[in-house]
């Protein structure tokens, strides 16, 4: 089997932890600040990674620490809105939301490096940007508080998968994955300690449950999985699979929170699906077969 359908199937079980994810944060956080649970789920992670891949983080050096850094910031930034997001509106709509990042990479990247994507990509991005009106534009087109913290974290989101695809390129992406996390953990922190008075060691199980589901499921497997995946697979595609999430998201919404699978999330829900489906597809002519049709298109005139 290729490795990049190995890391096919990796991405999609990740993409069921990150869709149950949104329930479990939504329901850990509670009252506390979304920074705190975030500081704890990235150190944790760290100390975690730290041990699995304790060989390179041996042989560390400069450049691997930078690279690690400059990937932290828009990952934690992202993760950071899109767990305002969480705290605005429900998990089901926020884990739908962030689907958005699938529209952003191939923009971004045409903007930024003037390369454009392929037409299923384009078709693909489309019809994820379609299901994403229909699940959340209200009736009088306007748009909630979470679903715009959402769409920004999926934008910082878009830049971490681009820069990600740009380092996996040039050098090997493992040896940055514990730096980019530690940096995480320490910016973090920093966003914590602006924010005031806040409880450090908060009381309940349900925190400190969510963050080890979302320290070692989430954060630690499923951004390594990704990371290591882009070697195989372009960003835009990684992005699309990810559309797996709001499927599993919703999912847990409502078995976990209660919340409602309303017929805009299906309908919505099941465009994304289908842009999952429409990446995949080989839209490509073979050049073989389209040949012989210009050889008798040629007779045709010929005679004629």
């Amino acid at each position: 089997m290729k490795k990049k359908n190995i890391f096919l199937g990796l991405l999609i079980m990740g993409t069921a932890f990150w869709g149950i994810s949104f329930s479990v944060t939504k329901l850990a956080i509670g009252e506390n600040q979304p920074s705190l649970f975030l500081f704890y789920r990235f150190f944790l992670a760290t100390i975690v990674l730290s041990v699995v891949f304790r060989k390179y983080v041996k042989t560390l050096n400069l450049t691997a620490i930078k690279a690690g850094a400059s990937l932290a910031l828009p990952l934690v930034l992202g993760i950071y809105l899109q767990t305002l997001g969480i705290t605005h509106t429900s998990a089901s709509q926020c884990s739908f939301v962030a689907g958005i990042t699938v529209v952003m990479i191939p923009l971004l990247k045409l903007i930024i490096y003037r390369k454009s994507a392929p037409l299923k990509i384009w078709i693909a991005a489309l019809t994820a940007l379609t299901g994403l009106f229909v699940i959340s534009i209200k009736e009088n087109f306007s748009i909630g508080t979470g679903d715009l913290y959402t769409i920004a974290g999926a934008f910082c989101f878009a830049v971490y998968l681009i820069q990600i695809e740009r380092e996996s390129k040039i050098r090997d992406i493992i040896s940055t994955i514990v730096p980019m996390f530690a940096t995480c953990s320490i910016l973090a922190f920093l966003l914590t300690l602006s924010q005031g008075d806040i409880r450090w060691i908060p009381q309940g199980n349900t925190f400190w449950t969510g963050i080890i589901f979302c320290a070692l499921f989430s954060t630690a497997y499923m951004y390594t999985i990704s990371n290591i995946s882009q070697k195989y697979i372009s960003a835009e595609r990684v992005s699309i699979i990810y559309l797996f999430e709001p499927v599993f998201g919703a999912i847990a919404a409502h078995f976990i929170l209660g919340e409602d699978i309303t017929s805009r999330l299906l309908l919505g829900g099941g465009m994304i699906f289908m842009a999952t489906l429409i990446s995949e597809l080989n839209l490509k002519w073979k050049t073989s077969n389209i040949t012989p049709l210009l050889r008798i298109s040629k007779k045709k005139e010929h005679c004629s």
